[in-house]
């Protein structure tokens, strides 16, 4: 499909610079394809009421780490103000991660984050380029390794927000808790699962006693979800790769809940999409502890996801095309033209949906 069929116009001052408090203050648009009419407005404090007993809700359970680092190369006597964004951890100290402006950077560069401030009784935190790619790829080699080294980025890094957000505001300490969901655990991504930040924990006491189950997997979001496609037709973008677990325990209790006819609900794109790449094609959900890159748009077949929470998504993204692939495109369309009209907040901070699935 063209990707210019995945457009849409956002007013700026829709784009959520903050999120509500409390988090489970925001706002849910439920989409139910077939239904007259198709959309409702609600909240997501009322999410237990649109669940039944025996249904099943499945989290990302990633931490995200600081991973925005600021620092300065010096060489020859000059010096260069470098910003990185961590991306991967290779070993005990060696990290990949984007830099900007990378090319500032060669082979051997020494770089010094936040010289003078004081990381550890260490000292500072200072990185060595061992390499440098294309598009602003490098991997950092640190004096730190293992605790002290997560110890100095955990000190000196800051959240990494999505381009939409830095673009118009720098992170700071309240993004440390806005940015990381109630029930983070697994330390890796390097962006929110961000369906799951409308969560509290009295929420989802009160979906535990409706009788919804709640399960946790585990999707390390990496910075490529925030990657524009490039290409004309979605058939020339590549996904980018992220390291999913789904435990034994996990798919288990799921291929339960589904022989029981309950319904399995993801609660962002990054669940739904470790789900359907655990499952098989007879409709069962395996163990995980993989890489996937599935790009999901539509025409795609779900095999195990039934209904999907997710917050509203960038025009031409992979994300928004995941959601016309579930809800159908038309559909969707009508229903961000439907936000929109009614001053839904967008983005990562913003409001959320409750999708069901297009039948067709």
């Amino acid at each position: 499909m063209r990707v210019d069929e995945f457009d849409y116009h956002l007013p700026e001052e829709l784009i959520a610079l903050r999120p509500v408090s409390p988090r489970d203050a925001a706002r849910l648009l439920v989409v139910e394809p077939g239904a007259d009419p198709p959309f409702a407005d609600l909240m997501i404090a009322e999410l237990p009421s649109l669940l039944s007993p025996g249904d099943a809700l499945v989290f990302n359970d990633t931490k995200v780490i600081p991973a925005e680092l600021k620092g300065t190369r010096e060489r020859d006597g000059a010096s260069a103000h470098i910003s990185v964004t961590l991306t991967g951890r290779l070993d005990s100290n060696r990290w990949t991660a984007l830099a900007r402006p990378a090319k500032r950077l060669k082979s051997g560069d020494r770089i010094v984050f936040g010289e003078g401030e004081g990381v550890c009784l260490l000292g500072n935190l200072a990185a060595t380029v061992e390499e440098r790619g294309a598009e602003g790829k490098v991997t950092l080699a640190f004096d730190f390794s293992d605790a002290s080294l997560d110890e100095a980025i955990a000190r000196r890094g800051a959240m990494p927000l999505p381009p939409y957000l830095a673009s118009r505001r720098p992170p700071d300490e309240e993004d440390r808790i806005d940015y990381q969901t109630v029930f983070a655990r697994e330390e890796g991504a390097v962006a929110a699962p961000t369906a799951g930040l409308h969560f509290t924990r009295a929420l989802m006491d009160a979906l535990r006693a409706r009788g919804v189950s709640l399960h946790f997997v585990t999707l390390h979001v990496g910075p490529g979800t925030f990657l524009p496609v490039r290409s004309a037709d979605t058939g020339g973008h590549i996904m980018h790769e992220e390291t999913g677990i789904v435990s034994e325990e996990v798919a288990e209790a799921l291929n339960a809940v589904k022989a029981r006819r309950g319904r399995i609900v993801a609660v962002g794109t990054t669940s739904l999409r470790l789900l359907e790449s655990a499952t098989g094609v007879n409709g069962k959900l395996q163990p995980f502890f993989d890489a996937t890159n599935l790009f999901i748009t539509p025409g795609y077949r779900f095999r195990f996801v039934d209904r999907l929470v997710t917050n509203f998504h960038l025009p031409r993204s992979t994300l928004f095309m995941l959601v016309a692939a579930f809800s159908g495109l038309d559909l969707m369309k009508r229903a961000y033209a439907h936000a929109i009209a009614e001053r839904y907040r967008f983005y990562s901070y913003g409001d959320a949906c409750l999708l069901s699935p297009d039948a067709t």
